[in-house]
């Protein structure tokens, strides 16, 4: 088959790898990281041109999403189960807690990044909830 039919591509490393980028487009995986141990999060991000969307491939994850504006209001949090389909909507906050086998599969705007995306620092009950129930909810 020729090489410009098809383009077959992963990713074993750890944290997020754009895999394709074509158009408006991109798909990337998340896969666990150091910076997602629910001890080590400090931040919550929104994206403000674009949905994501994640689907959890193998592993566990759990995502976190945080109700407010231009402060973190509310934290909820949901328990990602495999091959379905999660729309974080835009401007919407979140994070999520990966364990050591998740990879997670994401597609958002090709030009997703710093220019359009913002970050605010969680308080410590935030972060409280964040660590317990990553402990409750992921097995490992």
């Amino acid at each position: 088959m020729e090489s410009t039919m098809l383009r077959i591509e992963t990713y074993e490393g750890e944290g997020y790898r754009p895999l394709v980028d074509f158009g408006n487009w991109r798909v990337a995986y998340l896969r666990f990281i150091d910076e997602l141990i629910p001890e080590n999060i400090t931040q919550m991000e929104k994206h403000l041109e674009t949905d994501e969307v994640f689907v959890l491939l193998n592993g566990e994850a759990v995502l976190f999403i945080g109700e407010g504006e231009n402060l973190l209001g509310r934290v909820s949090c949901l328990k990602m189960e495999p091959h379905k389909v999660y729309v974080v909507e835009k401007a919407t906050w979140h994070t999520c807690v990966l364990d050591l086998d998740a990879t997670i599969l994401l597609v958002e705007n090709q030009d997703t990044g710093l220019a359009n995306t913002e970050y605010i620092d969680i308080d410590v009950s935030t972060k409280k909830y964040i660590v317990e129930n990553s402990k409750t909810l992921i097995s490992g």
